[in-house]
């Protein structure tokens, strides 16, 4: 796990100092870092994001379910399908995270068809993810 502690606000720059029991460990920590630090220059450079924690999933499964119901046939199912496929991508998070998926998935459901689009979870719980627009 990672801990960043005593970073003062009035300074632009920080030192991360990486420890770890062998080189393998610090190596990866170091990638790990970097990567972060480069989603984050990403994010802040370009001013666009999209909501995480299974939200994109949830979203077009619940807009496919909407359009299958005005579909028949196989049109219908095929669109049904696909919809619960895309849905099965939050559910493997949800219990890669050890959270109940049933309750979850419900609760997103939910929050989605409220027309709350960027709901989505984090480690622990369902959350409302705030719009992230730029100036």
């Amino acid at each position: 796990y990672v801990k960043i502690s005593g970073i003062n606000r009035d300074f632009k720059t920080a030192s991360i100092v990486v420890r770890g029991s062998n080189e393998l460990i610090l190596e990866e920590a170091s990638r790990s870092i970097h990567d972060a630090l480069c989603v984050t220059r990403a994010i802040v450079k370009s001013r666009h994001m999209i909501a995480g924690g299974g939200a994109p999933e949830i979203e077009m499964s619940y807009q496919l379910e909407e359009q299958a119901q005005l579909l028949t046939g196989t049109d219908a199912l095929c669109v049904h399908a696909f919809a619960q496929a895309l849905e099965h991508i939050p559910v493997i998070l949800v219990e890669s995270c050890g959270l109940n998926p049933v309750d979850v998935i419900t609760e997103l459901r939910r929050l989605h068809s409220k027309g709350d689009k960027n709901s989505g979870f984090n480690v622990k719980k369902v959350v409302a993810v705030i719009n992230f627009s730029p100036p």
